[in-house]
C-alpha cells in the first residue's frame, strides 16, 4: 500500500514543483537545475559511496559489526537514484539523505526496530548428524597400484 502511495503522489508532488519553478524562473533555468543536480549528485554518490566502501573494508578487517556501512551505503545507493531521477522533490530528498548525519539518524531509526540475532565471519562449523563418535563419515577411492603391466597401447589413445 505505501508503494502505491508513493508511485502516486511523488510524480504529482514533482509535476507540481516543476509547474511552479518553471514558471517563476523559466524553462531554459529549470532543465539547467535539473542537468546540473544530477551532475553534482552523481560526483558526491561517487565520493561518499568510496568512503562508505573504505569503511566496510575496515570493518570486516578489523571484525566488527559491519550494519552501520552496509545501511550507509545502501541509502547512498538510493540517493544516487534519487537524484538521478529528474525532479525538485526527489532531489531534496537525495541531497538531504547526502548528509551523514541524516543517514546516521535514519539507521538510528531503523535499527530500534530490527534486531540483529548474530554476527560471525569466517567459516561456520557445519551441524554434525546424530551417530557414533567413533565413526568418521569420509569419500575415497583406491590408489593401490595395479601388479600387471600394460600390454600394448596405454589405454589413453584409441585405435
Amino acid at each position: 500500500m505505501w508503494l502505491f502511495l508513493a508511485f502516486l503522489v511523488v510524480p504529482l508532488i514533482e509535476i507540481t514543483l516543476f509547474i511552479q519553478i518553471g514558471g517563476a524562473i523559466g524553462l531554459g533555468w529549470t532543465l539547467l537545475t535539473v542537468i546540473v543536480t544530477a551532475i553534482v549528485g552523481t560526483y558526491l554518490v561517487r565520493q561518499q559511496g568510496l568512503r562508505t566502501i573504505d569503511k566496510l573494508r575496515s570493518s570486516v578487517n578489523e571484525l566488527h559489526d559491519p550494519t552501520e556501512p552496509l545501511v550507509h551505503g545502501a541509502m547512498i545507493l538510493f540517493a544516487g537514484a534519487l537524484l538521478l531521477t529528474p525532479g525538485f522533490f526527489t532531489d531534496a530528498v537525495g541531497f538531504s539523505l547526502m548528509i551523514p548525519q541524516v543517514r546516521s539518524r535514519m539507521f538510528q531509526a531503523l535499527r530500534s526496530r530490527i534486531n540483529v540475532a548474530s554476527f560471525a565471519t569466517g567459516p561456520q562449523n557445519p551441524p554434525r548428524r546424530p551417530g557414533r563418535p567413533d565413526v568418521i563419515d569420509a569419500d575415497y577411492h583406491d590408489v593401490t597400484p595395479d601388479d600387471k603391466k600394460p600390454q600394448g597401447p596405454s589405454g589413453w589413445t584409441k585405435n
